[in-house]
């Protein structure tokens, strides 16, 4: 479709509405500057003018003040004041005055502010007092420069050539210096007062506006009268202020701004003049005619009017030559991308400039190379997709039969399994539960999967799993799988219970294990009850044996020494015989609980000696020192008697039995919170990693020594976990940090209160 205008008509309008927009924020914010800087400059002006005249208004004061502190410090004059001669004052007064011709009033007073002489009266002894000024010169011993209002009559008597009538009334305006002489010691002894009539001088003005040219008003007020301006008419300056200009004058603050005077506005800077009490006498103004800021502004914009016309008229100009000089090229390229749009991949660009035109036409033809180059890749890559996915395709249907294979043979394991197994999700509802944990429970399917355990465990009896279960979620150790005895209907169950972690590491569940071991303790209470009832069969024969042994070995004199070897060796396993069967019976009465033991305080001192004289011998034989270091001030333990020195016994004939000769076996007891923790350390070769899970085990023997002599019945430890589990405590190894093996258990501590 053809465009309603051509390309180089809407460059060069773009063009031109971008440089007017551009122009005219520039004109609008350039105008805006230009007047804010004006106001500020006018301020600024009128400033430094104020201060001007400010400063011109107090030259000829810090002139006579430089002047008379150079005069009031000189010892004579401090003599004469001192000493009242008024005659020699006078002259000096006359001297005075021709070096300051500025000076109309000349006076010197004592210290109680009475004249001592005047330079154009001869009257004395009168008191002087010009504002507060002599006062406060005197009282703060320094000189003093403030603006008074005089009355006209003073004026008479310190100087009849200025007594003429004033045009701001009966008052006239004087810039007095006021210097005080001083001793040596610092005491006031009079003062010199100078005094400048404003009234008489009206030329001030006229001198500043010399400096800043004409455009300058300035202005000398007396109350609200002009006593000295360059205005025509300015004995009536300030009747025609605005009152609120004239109430801030007279609290003492100054004024910037517009103000007007007659018919005329003004941009005036007002700077208030106190006397030597702070009271408003005065005011000192200059001000700029309005007229003269408009004309100073209407310049300045016609500089910028008559500037942006010539900037529009030249950046039309160029928009028009710019639209021109870049229209051939992009028409060209629109007709390359026409054609490229249509599906001709193999349109090229001629464009034969070498600047950006230039630039861009070689990027459109490579952008064209490069479109040919990707469809006929996109079209092979195309095809390979469609393979990959009918590949993928067949990848995901063999996969999804080799998981239904798997999930078939993982569901004929849970069902052929003998144990149970229960599965949890992270809400605590059953997904899983094979066939034999149906039948321990005695539940169908229906009623256990999919529900929450703690709906239907009072159906199936085990509502201690829920317990279990929560304590794992709770407890947050999700690594450890635990192990417990369950009751379910009679049954004995051993349940292992372990955490289900998501890809997080956060718990998603517990897969629980039952086996029902009813039949298998049964077996082993049979078993148990067999070996105790075989055992107690045979120790009778047995002893009778011993004793037929020990008569003939005794009594037999004629035996020959291989006939009494070998007798002896039936005598040594006879005893060993016996041994074992009196710890099958041990252990068997433990285990069945029909064991009584009495308990009673004990002192764990006292159970180590006894235990250690006991296997005193045992121990000489096999050159093994045996050391107690158990404290005697340790807690006493409650307990049997019997059966902790059976342990102990045990545990330290184990130390001396596989330990090398000459070492040393350490008793020793510390208290453990309420329990009192017994070790006994040997310095023999440590238990291997693969053998302390035998410990405490029946019928398990180590034979670390390699002797056959250390063999033992392999019920010992068994036998000392059981004596230790049924006093409360419990019983373990460790290795030693330097070699060695520590066996240490735990007796409760006797209380009054047991």
């Amino acid at each position: 479709m053809q465009p309603g205008l051509s390309i180089r008509t809407k460059l060069l309008f773009s063009i031109l509405l971008i440089l007017v927009i551009s122009y005219s924020f520039l004109i609008y914010f350039n105008v805006r500057s230009v007047s804010a800087s004006l106001e500020e400059k006018i301020g600024k002006e009128l400033e430094q003018d104020l201060n001007y005249v400010k400063s011109h208004y107090l030259l000829r004061a810090n002139q006579i003040n430089y002047v008379m502190q150079q005069t009031a410090s000189a010892p004579s004059l401090q003599d004469v004041v001192r000493h009242r001669d008024s005659a020699w004052l006078k002259k000096a007064l006359k001297r005075w005055q021709r070096n300051l011709p500025s000076v109309e009033v000349l006076t010197v007073v004592d210290a109680r502010q009475r004249v001592l002489a005047r330079v154009s009266s001869s009257a004395t002894g009168d008191i002087f007092e010009v504002g507060g000024a002599v006062a406060k010169a005197m009282h703060e011993k320094q000189p003093v420069i403030s603006t008074e209002l005089i009355p006209l009559e003073l004026l008479c008597r310190e100087n009849a050539d200025y007594c003429v009538p004033l045009a701001s009334g009966k008052e006239a305006m004087m810039v007095t210096v006021v210097t005080p002489v001083l001793d040596d010691k610092g005491a006031v002894l009079g003062a010199i007062v100078c005094g400048d009539v404003i009234n008489r001088d009206p030329q001030i003005p006229f001198k500043v506006q010399e400096i800043f040219g004409k455009e300058v008003a300035v202005t000398i007020n007396q109350r609200q009268i002009s006593i000295a301006s360059t205005f025509s008419d300015h004995v009536t300056f300030l009747a025609t202020v605005a009152p609120e200009i004239l109430a801030r004058l007279n609290k003492g603050l100054s004024y910037r701004g517009e103000a007007r005077f007659g018919d005329t506005a003004y941009k005036t800077a007002f700077e208030p003049i106190a006397n030597s009490k702070g009271e408003i006498v005065g005011s000192l103004a200059v001000a700029l005619s309005m007229e003269d800021v408009k004309k100073i502004r209407h310049d300045s914009l016609e500089n910028i009017r008559n500037s942006a016309v010539v900037a529009i008229i030249l950046a039309f100009a160029m928009a028009w030559f710019v639209a021109r000089k870049l229209t051939g090229p992009l028409r060209e390229l629109a007709r390359s991308a026409q054609r490229i749009e249509t599906g001709d991949l193999s349109q090229r660009v001629a464009v034969a400039t070498s600047d950006e035109f230039g630039m861009l036409a070689d990027s459109f033809n490579r952008m064209a190379r490069a479109l040919a180059e990707r469809d006929r890749t996109i079209t092979k890559k195309t095809q390979d997709l469609q393979e990959l996915n009918e590949l993928l395709e067949k990848k995901v249907a063999l996969r999804t039969t080799e998981l239904r294979l798997e999930m078939g043979r993982l569901e004929a394991i849970l069902t052929s399994m003998a144990e149970g197994v229960v599965v949890t999700d992270r809400d605590n509802r059953v997904i899983v539960c094979n066939p034999a944990a149906l039948k321990i429970f005695e539940l169908v399917p229906h009623r256990i999967l999919h529900q929450a355990v703690d709906q239907v465990c009072e159906v199936g009896g085990f509502c201690r799993l829920v317990d279990l279960v929560g304590e794992i979620k709770a407890g947050g150790d999700l690594t450890t799988v635990r192990e417990e005895d369950l009751a379910v209907k009679g049954k004995k169950l051993k349940v292992n219970l372990a955490p289900l972690l998501d890809e997080g590491g956060m718990f998603a569940g517990v897969v629980m294990s039952l086996r029902d071991v009813t039949v298998e303790e049964e077996v082993d209470r049979m078993k148990n009850e067999f070996i105790s009832t075989v055992s107690h069969e045979l120790k009778t024969p047995l002893t009778s044996i011993k004793g037929a042994l020990q008569f003939v070995l005794n009594k037999g004199k004629w035996l020959t020494a291989t006939e009494r070897e070998l007798l002896s060796v039936c005598l040594r396993n006879t005893d060993r015989l016996i041994r074992l069967i009196s710890d099958i019976l041990d252990i068997s009465k433990i285990e069945a609980g029909r064991v009584e033991m009495t308990f009673e305080p004990l002192s764990v001192n006292e159970l180590v000696t006894y235990s250690i004289e006991e296997i005193k011998g045992f121990a000489l034989s096999r050159n093994v020192s045996i050391i107690n270091r158990v404290d005697p001030d340790l807690p006493p333990v409650y307990g049997d008697h019997d059966r902790l020195m059976q342990v102990l016994t045990n545990l330290l004939s184990n130390a001396v039995k596989f330990s090398p000769e000459g070492k040393i076996i350490t008793a020793a007891a510390e208290l453990q919170g309420n329990y009192v923790a017994v070790s006994v350390v040997d310095n023999g070769r440590s238990i291997q990693l693969s053998d302390r899970d035998k410990l405490f085990k029946k019928f398990q023997r180590l034979e670390s020594s390699g002797t056959p002599e250390n063999g033992g019945t392999g019920l010992g430890l068994a036998i000392c976990r059981e004596i230790i589990e049924r006093h409360h405590g419990r019983i373990y190894y460790e290795p030693g940090l330097a070699g060695g093996n520590i066996f240490t258990f735990t007796v409760p501590v006797f209380e009054e209160t047991r």
